[in-house]
Order: structure tokens, then sequence, then C-alpha cells
């Protein structure tokens, strides 16, 4: 099914105005209009589309993207490095989960201290790492 530029917006939580950047910096092929001259995005540019927004969602920057495109619009002989884009990409996401998963787990067992009742008046906050009050309360 057709969708107009707001559906589309609509259906990936976009902005109107970051589909037709997409389309005028080349992400987006070239839209087919209507005879009153509104875009509408077939089955086939819905998928393209798709796979934009979710390589945006995964942290790949525009520019990565523009090139990725271009890649792919040179044909087969890019598959390589296609596929050296996307493995960095892959390895970069690794790095920021492994750091959220860390931070997820202080957070965690901070959250737990205050569950079992082991941080009371912030007692146990300053002796659980080891911060002397006094170094806390010193004024700038």
């Amino acid at each position: 099914m057709d969708l107009s530029i707001t559906q589309l917006a609509k259906q990936y939580s976009l902005n109107v105005e970051t589909l037709r950047y997409y389309e005028r910096i080349g992400l987006i092929p070239e839209v087919p209009r209507r005879a009153n001259g509104n875009r509408f995005y077939d089955e086939k540019l819905q998928k393209w589309i798709e796979m934009i927004v979710c390589l945006r969602h995964s942290g790949v920057e525009v520019k990565s993207l523009i090139e990725y495109v271009d890649l792919i619009k040179k044909g087969d002989e890019t598959l390589e490095a296609r596929k050296e884009l996307l493995q960095e990409q892959e390895r970069q996401l690794s790095e920021k989960k492994k750091s959220l998963d860390i931070s997820i787990n202080r957070l965690k067992h901070k959250i737990n201290l205050y569950e079992t009742g082991e941080i009371k008046n912030n007692k146990s906050y300053y002796e659980e790492y080891e911060i002397e009050k006094d170094i806390l309360n010193k004024k700038a």
C-alpha cells in the first residue's frame, strides 16, 4: 500500500522534514509524486526507508549512511566495502553496549542498596565508595 509522506513519517516516528532532507541528500531515491505534487512511497521505498531508519537508530551517522548508499549504487563490486562498513558499526555498537551494561549493573547495585536498606541517611553511600565526607563537602 502506498503511503503519503505524513503517514510514512508517523509509521517511523520521523519528522516529515527529516524524510525530505534524506531525499535531498540522496539517502532516499527521488520519491515519485502524484498529479497533485504529493509524494507517495510504494512498498519498495518503504523498505528502503526502513533500512535507513534502522541504521540511523543504531547510531550510523548520516555521513556514513551517504557513503553506504553510494556504495550500494556502485553495485556488486562494493559488497566487501559495504560489509566492512557495517562490521565497523557493529563493533562500535558492541563497545557502547558493554559500556551501557556496566552502567546498568551499577544502577541495579545502587537500587538494591536502597531496597535492602543498606543506604540510610547517605551513610553507606559514602562508605561504599570510601569517600570522605569532608572531601564532598569542600567548597570549590
